[in-house]
């Protein structure tokens, strides 16, 4: 007498949905990002992916453990509906770590925003107001976004700035040669999808100048460190490169001396 042993249906759904699951989220990602659909709708299509790979674990577990007590086939659907819903759950737990870890903020900046407007204004296409962090937030979540003043002119301090937004990658929207000001606006694309500005300004003089910069997400909720983080790097890049400079060109900072002693006429022999 042959004996059937059946497979388990819990193991059939949960590979189902765990093979949804991935597709789902990169589809969602991949909309985002070209812009074929707006930033609501990928909040609900992510929500959506996310629900389709949590159910996906759950159903796993409990397949495998009615696998465990019935002796039914199914193992390795199970097995593959637990792994595919991890993947797709991973993104979440990540994301979920930095909203746990970071405020809930959406823009930041080193001096006065009225100083460093974006290109894309809060409250313009349905764009959500900003959330800010006040003074002692901002020294506890990011130290090290501060105004920097260096003894370098504002050309030359410019043209550093120039290079590190060039080496980033970021797509610049708006470019103002510096004359007693100089300034950069840049847009980023997160990895999701999301679209932020970047505002560096640059002021000085001849032999001294002053970069701040600002940076904000145009329509997300929560910036998840990045605006915070992006800052302070490219901040202190910038240190780098301007000690760099001064160190490998100390007359990089008196352009108008050197050029006075470049146009002096040379002595008459007696």
């Amino acid at each position: 007498m042959r004996i059937l042993i059946r497979t388990s249906r819990m193991a059939i759904w949960a590979r189902r949905l765990g093979s949804v699951a991935i597709p789902l989220v990169i589809i969602a990602v991949l909309l985002h990002r070209f812009r074929l659909i707006t930033s609501d709708l990928f909040m609900a299509a992510a929500i959506t992916a996310g629900l389709v790979a949590l159910v996906a674990v759950l159903v796993s577990l409990l397949a495998l453990a009615r696998l465990w007590w019935s002796g039914d086939q199914g193992w390795g659907k199970a097995l593959a509906g637990l792994l595919f819903g991890t993947i797709a759950l991973m993104p979440f737990l990540y994301f979920g770590s930095l909203a746990m870890r970071y405020p809930a903020v959406t823009d930041i900046a080193t001096a006065a925003r009225d100083a460093m407007p974006l290109m894309f204004e809060p409250g313009t296409a349905a764009m959500p107001p900003p959330r800010m962090l006040s003074a002692v937030q901002m020294a506890e979540e990011f130290p090290n976004v501060e105004t920097r003043t260096y003894p370098l002119g504002i050309i030359p301090t410019f043209a550093l700035v120039q290079q590190l937004v060039a080496d980033n990658g970021w797509d610049v929207r708006r470019l103002s040669e510096p004359g007693e000001v100089g300034q950069v606006n840049a847009q980023i694309m997160t990895l999701p999808g999301w679209r932020e500005e970047v505002v560096v300004r640059v002021t000085g003089s001849a032999d001294q100048s002053a970069v701040d910069m600002r940076s904000a997400s145009l329509h997300a909720l929560h910036d998840f460190g990045s605006n915070g983080q992006r800052i302070e790097a490219f901040l202190a890049a910038l240190d780098e490169a301007v000690t760099t400079t001064l160190r490998d060109n100390p007359a990089a900072n008196q352009p108008a001396e050197a050029d006075s002693e470049a146009e002096a006429p040379a002595p008459q022999a007696q």
